[in-house]
């Protein structure tokens, strides 16, 4: 069996080092994609300076050779900079960066193309645990350019000869997660109490371990070719659960002072921070079966495993 040569992009980003690191492990050949010189990459891993995804044009130097395309690369929500917010910077990132480069594997004869999208194209708010078959819909701008390259996608499988496969994980957490897993480990870490002891909510998450070990599931599965996967670790938590869960990890007490929701929420509306209740006291959910049951695919560490594994890195 001759090596599979695979190019991951957004190599040197959260899930992308992760990823580069496992495929080396499992012997297969990489090229990492990345933003300039100054990124390092592991060694025996075949180092391609791009630019940022927006500028790309031609992609014919780094697909040589490749026979599957790991695009995790994309431009996520930047905290306090409206201009890199826009509309316009997240279709042409992720919706136009995205679909040229899956146009230009296609024509260079690439075999399949996965794709790290968001659950967020089903929504941000569930009331029973999300499904590939339900209507897509996107509320906020990175999950709206999401939702136009897996259209775009879709399409491009349907008129080439490459196969696509669409990942939509939840919240990813594990050693160095960006955005609010990481100032939530920060904030427990401080041991400051936090008014979130009685939150009753449901949420799926993905360990970084599970999101790496199924994107390698899916490299040459055949009956992953065509088709979108929510998943998760299995194990849906309320908020408060999950903060008990990371103090216990770090081996400390969780200082949570059970503040009725409603209360939280009036607070949240005053000082006009309503998207943040959401994410802490709203429930999103998904049904992971269909990667389970048609992929035969299995979490490799446990919620539990995950947290202390990062507790043990810190």
């Amino acid at each position: 069996m001759s090596m599979v040569h695979v190019l991951v992009t957004g190599a040197t980003g959260f899930v992308g080092k992760s990823l580069v690191t496992s495929l080396l492990s499992q012997n297969y050949s990489v090229v990492a994609s990345v933003r300039n010189r100054l990124c390092v990459v592991p060694q025996d891993t075949e180092k391609i300076v791009v630019g940022d995804l927006s500028s790309v044009t031609d992609w014919s130097a780094t697909l040589k050779g490749v026979s599957v395309v790991i695009h995790c690369a994309g431009h996520a929500h930047v905290m306090n900079k409206s201009k890199a917010n826009s509309r316009a910077v997240f279709r042409k990132v992720n919706t136009e960066g995205t679909l040229s480069l899956a146009r230009q594997a296609a024509d260079d004869g690439v075999k399949r193309f996965i794709f790290i999208s968001s659950v967020g194209v089903n929504g941000n708010y569930s009331t029973r645990p999300f499904l590939e078959t339900d209507k897509v819909d996107p509320k906020e701008t990175y999950a709206i350019s999401k939702t136009e390259a897996e259209i775009g996608l879709l399409v491009l499988a349907e008129e080439t000869a490459m196969e696509v496969v669409i990942i939509r994980p939840p919240l990813v957490y594990g050693g160095n997660a960006p955005g609010n897993f990481g100032y939530l480990i920060k904030w427990m870490n401080k041991s400051i109490p936090l008014p979130l002891g009685a939150i009753h909510n449901q949420r799926s998450f993905v360990a970084l371990d599970n999101l790496i070990g199924f994107i390698i599931h899916c490299i040459d599965h055949p009956k992953a070719a065509n088709e979108v996967f929510l998943i998760s670790d299995g194990e849906d938590v309320s908020t408060t659960e999950l903060l008990q869960k990371v103090a216990k990890a770090f081996g400390k007490s969780a200082l949570l002072i059970p503040v009725p929701v409603w209360l939280m929420t009036l607070a949240a509306k005053l000082i006009g921070k309503t998207n943040m209740t959401n994410r802490l006291f709203g429930s999103l959910q998904v049904d992971s079966s269909k990667a389970r049951e048609l992929l035969g695919w299995k979490p490799v560490v446990t919620m539990d495993e995950q947290l202390k594994k990062i507790a043990d890195v810190t």
